[in-house]
């Protein structure tokens, strides 16, 4: 009996702890706008500055996925499948030491029922103050509305690099 009282006090605990996080971040994932908005902003700052991986993960639906592509050493396109907590592991410390700012420049956007797909482009720069990107690609996110919120299902990326230019389509009119 202790055990099964156990177990439920975990159980509440874990519930509430979920509903006090969900709380506490209602304003970032309420529109796809807000989340997308705040996906860029999380992973940008300038050197030194801090990322909320609190806010980050809270942006992702349980199994959610990152996943970059590109060209390895032989030439062949390839994907790397990684959690939040995988890339968290791989990038916060290159983040913090290195400055790193992503912006949205373009969107396209399709939506069915709670499924909603943005087609992202982003230039890359290395501080707030630079002028000229060092990159640029397109991030393919995959999101969903469970009636109270949405949710990062997939991010689906890849730079543009020689041979493999953005189309105009994809990017802001001049």
């Amino acid at each position: 009996m202790r055990y099964f009282l156990a177990l439920i006090m975990c159980m509440s605990f874990m519930f509430t702890h979920g509903q006090e996080s969900e709380v506490k971040f209602k304003d970032q994932v309420y529109s796809v706008d807000a989340i997308i908005e705040n996906l860029y902003d999380v992973i940008s700052g300038e050197k030194g500055e801090p990322r909320d991986w609190d806010l980050f993960r809270q942006l992702f639906y349980s199994d959610a996925k990152l996943i970059p592509s590109g060209p390895n050493q032989e030439g062949l396109v390839n994907a790397r499948f990684m959690t939040p907590d995988d890339y968290v592991e791989g990038a916060a410390k290159w983040l913090l030491d290195n400055g790193f700012f992503e912006r949205e420049i373009h969107r396209v956007t399709q939506s069915f029922g709670s499924l909603t797909h943005v087609f992202s482009t982003y230039e890359a720069f290395r501080s707030d103050k630079d002028e000229k990107p060092f990159m640029r690609g397109i991030n393919s996110i995959q999101l969903m509305n469970d009636g109270e919120r949405w949710w990062i299902i997939n991010i689906y990326w890849t730079q543009e690099r020689e041979g493999n230019a953005i189309p105009k389509k994809f990017l802001p009119d001049n």
